[in-house]
């Protein structure tokens, strides 16, 4: 990974995203050696424009970011780093610089979806998703329709908490089943984006 920390006196902007929710949670500076620390230490280390030092963000409030991923862009003078916090991120005691809430969300999904591939190529861990895949096509559509139909029995009583596990118990098979017919969330969105155009 070559950066160029040529253009601004040996510093790149670096934004720091959650891994999981993909929000965007600061943006901060980075040098040749607060990047070597991070890669080093798996903590997200900066340079200080201010105090002209290195920090490790949570050095004094133990409100860590742990280093997932670094990429940089097309100039190679911006980073985007992906980070998992343990609290909240600004000084402030908000969970991003920007005051907002870093929940999941929707987003959600797309992470969840990463998790079904990998329990799928697993060949050491032994779990539920994979012993779907394990049992085939036929079983993973036996068990979405065994939820579909758990889930309109739900929707004619008045139990809101058993409706939404069972609307959950779908959705994570709906998903199993569209990895395995080699589809993804972002397919069935294109579709439904077709037709909302026509």
């Amino acid at each position: 990974m070559k950066i160029n920390f040529d253009k601004q006196n040996g510093l790149v902007p670096a934004i720091i995203q959650d891994v999981n929710t993909k929000k965007v949670l600061m943006l901060g500076y980075m040098n040749e050696e607060a990047l070597k620390i991070t890669q080093e230490t798996g903590k997200v280390t900066f340079y200080s424009r201010s105090r002209q030092t290195l920090w490790t963000k949570g050095e004094t409030s133990g409100n860590f970011l742990y280093l997932k991923d670094i990429k940089v862009d097309c100039d190679k003078d911006t980073l985007l780093i992906q980070a998992k916090p343990t609290g909240p991120v600004c000084h402030t005691g908000t969970d991003t610089c920007w005051a907002e809430e870093n929940t999941q969300g929707v987003d959600f999904l797309s992470h969840l979806e990463e998790v079904i591939e990998q329990r799928k190529s697993s060949t050491a861990e032994k779990s539920y998703t994979k012993s779907l895949f394990d049992k085939g096509i036929n079983k993973i559509a036996q068990k979405v329709g065994e939820e579909a139909v758990e889930l309109v029995i739900e929707a004619k009583d008045n139990n809101d908490e058993l409706f939404v596990n069972e609307a959950a118990d779908l959705m994570f098979h709906y998903l199993v089943l569209l990895n395995q017919k080699g589809f993804s969330l972002s397919d069935i969105v294109k579709v439904l984006e077709k037709r909302h155009a026509k």
